[in-house]
């Protein structure tokens, strides 16, 4: 493939937007959990989640690339052809910019944190959106860096799974909160959505598993091989739909078909995922992208139906109230 020439296509290219929905379908079930909560869609507080999901994906991908530059070069030096170009090791960006950029991302975050908190009057967003970026920072940056000492994965889990969405939810639907202790009315969903982000954690490693353990990265790809990565990833998607039915049979602001439903997309997802499983071995790449983009669809998809169909049962019963 042809390098990026501009400055645009650059940074475009560096921001990876074919991963964001990796984090902006959690955002969006989180604004649906805050829509349950209100009771409407509160168009400023959309703005202003959607504005910091995007700072956030900005700062953990520019930050992460910049922190695994050593071992993206030794990737692209041991499998020239079994990924595409990186950020940094093959000169589409500095690595002072890559690292210049993320920062910035993350200063903007918190200030337009400081300033939507006031203006939302959500006293507790200035802290949820740090804890966020601490979250973030930790999976690769020091002195953590747990992608590469082992529980990155369920950090990945934490923070895009359970504290984005928290967040989200937080920022459309927090009004009249109590306390610092706070859980959207259908915040029995997230469990569910944790589980997911494992399972995307977890496959991430699949691709990158011979150049992680060369380059002394801890991964439950590199620690208990493929096989067992593939197995935990399929395992996780099933509980994470087991979980949203669970949610729609006890809580009273999850209904049970909008939970059924959203289960049967992921699950029937999953078919797919599987039938790809036994072809994405460990350096077979072209066979783990169609696995992992199967996997997104199955996630990506059911997470998408869930928020909908929230919002929506949610705007009817204001409706027919």
């Amino acid at each position: 493939m042809g390098y990026p020439r501009t400055r645009f296509a650059r940074w475009r290219y560096a921001l990876k937007p074919a991963s964001w929905p990796k984090l902006f379908v959690p955002a969006t079930v989180g604004q649906a959990l805050g829509v349950v909560q209100l009771g409407r869609v509160d168009l400023a507080a959309a703005l202003v989640g959607f504005a910091l999901t995007f700072l956030l994906l900005a700062f953990i991908v520019l930050l992460n690339d910049w922190a695994d530059r050593e071992v993206d070069a030794l990737k692209r030096r041991r499998f020239p052809d079994g990924c595409s170009p990186k950020t940094i090791p093959d000169g589409i960006l500095p690595a002072r910019a890559v690292l210049g950029g993320g920062l910035a991302a993350g200063a903007l975050a918190l200030s337009l944190a400081a300033f939507a908190q006031g203006w939302l009057n959500r006293p507790l967003l200035l802290g949820a959106v740090a804890g966020c970026l601490l979250l973030f920072a930790g999976y690769s940056l020091p002195p953590l860096r747990l992608n590469y000492r082992g529980g990155g994965e369920l950090l990945e889990m934490l923070g895009v799974g359970g504290a984005l969405p928290w967040t989200m939810a937080y920022v459309q639907g927090g009004l009249g909160v109590e306390g610092y202790l706070w859980l959207p009315r259908a915040g029995a969903v997230l469990p569910g959505l944790m589980l997911l982000a494992l399972a995307s954690a977890v496959a991430s490693g699949l691709s990158d598993e011979v150049s992680d353990r060369e380059g002394g990265k801890t991964t439950l790809a590199t620690s208990l091989g493929n096989a067992f990565a593939r197995r935990l990833t399929e395992l996780s998607v099933a509980l994470g739909a087991l979980a949203w039915i669970v949610a729609g049979l006890v809580s009273s602001e999850v209904p049970a078909v909008v939970a059924v439903v959203a289960a049967a997309v992921v699950l029937y997802r999953l078919r797919r995922v599987v039938a790809l499983s036994a072809a994405a071995v460990t350096n077979a790449f072209r066979a783990q992208a169609a696995y992992k983009a199967a996997l997104h669809a199955a996630i990506w998809d059911g997470g998408r139906a869930l928020a909908l169909l929230l919002v929506l049962h949610r705007l009817w019963l204001a409706t027919a109230s």
